[in-house]
This record gives C-alpha cells, structure tokens and sequence, in this order.
C-alpha cells in the first residue's frame, strides 16, 4: 500500500445537493496511470458526497489489479 493518490472532491448540482467524484493516481517504475470516477448519486449535503468519494476510492486502491483503461 501507500503507492496510490485518492484525490476526492465534491461539486454542487444545479437544485442545490451534492455529486461525488475522485481521481486515483499510481506511478510507478512500469508505468504511470491515472482514472477520473464520477458518481451519478445526488446527496444531501457535501459531508455525505465526499465521504462516499473518500469510501470508493479507498475500495479501489484495494483492489488486486485496479483497472487501468
């Protein structure tokens, strides 16, 4: 672990609640990648959608073989 950078952020929808996204970073002597995820679930408050961003790109990090397209 600790090879990975989870960069999470929120944005404000146009009524008003929230949308999470997050970025996963991973450099390394093979070769270098970055994804960008975005979430379609709404929520109530920016607490709620950066937990959530912080939650899945925690579970990504986890996985055994991240995807890398």
């Amino acid at each position: 672990m600790g090879q990975y950078v989870v960069s999470p952020t929120t944005r404000t929808t146009d009524c008003g609640r929230f949308r999470a996204s997050f970025s996963v970073q991973r450099s390394r002597s093979e070769g270098s990648y970055c994804r960008v995820f975005s979430s379609n679930t709404t929520f109530a408050s920016r607490d709620a959608a950066h937990l959530f961003a912080v939650t899945q790109g925690w579970l990504q990090t986890c996985m055994p073989n991240p995807p890398s397209c």
